[in-house]
């Protein structure tokens, strides 16, 4: 077994038990959709927005770690279609459990992505339900991979 794959699932194993005493769930996730209203027949800005608290990462996206859970953003609405989810860049940090560097998310990230509403919409207020999927981690540890939802919603005008 490749050394660096015991020591990662030695050190999540390690994050489990460490999870009882931190809690890895202080990620808050909101969003919003075109600043609270949007019209019929045309494409929206919206983002999900993740809330990090001090001491804590996330990996990004792109985490360039096979071991590393990247962070993925769904977007589904009914009656509009949820476009492209784009990614920002993370920074790229060293830590004790990783020999290269991994790129992370900290503080606060705004994920934006775009919702387009027909013509032909009915009724007056657009619905969108994001899951966001990502891997919490100290400096020493990361946990087990968590789903979190949020509802967003706006007014048709």
């Amino acid at each position: 077994m490749n050394i660096r794959l015991l020591n990662t699932i030695l050190v999540t194993v390690f994050g489990l038990f460490v999870g009882i005493f931190f809690d890895v769930n202080a990620q808050s996730i909101s969003g919003s959709i075109g600043n609270g209203a949007v019209s019929r027949g045309t494409t929206a800005m919206g983002a999900v927005i993740l809330s990090i608290p001090g001491g804590l990462h996330v990996n990004s996206n792109r985490p360039n770690s096979e071991y590393a859970i990247p962070t993925t953003v769904r977007v589904i609405g009914s009656g509009v279609r949820a476009g492209r989810v784009a990614y920002p860049r993370g920074k790229n940090r060293r830590f004790q459990f990783s020999e290269n560097s991994i790129n992370v998310y900290e503080g606060r990230v705004a994920i934006p992505f775009t919702v387009s509403v027909p013509k032909n919409f009915r009724g007056n207020t657009v619905r969108v339900r994001a899951t966001v999927r990502y891997q919490a981690c100290t400096e020493e540890v990361c946990y087990p991979p968590k789903n979190k939802q949020v509802i967003m919603t706006a007014r048709v005008r």
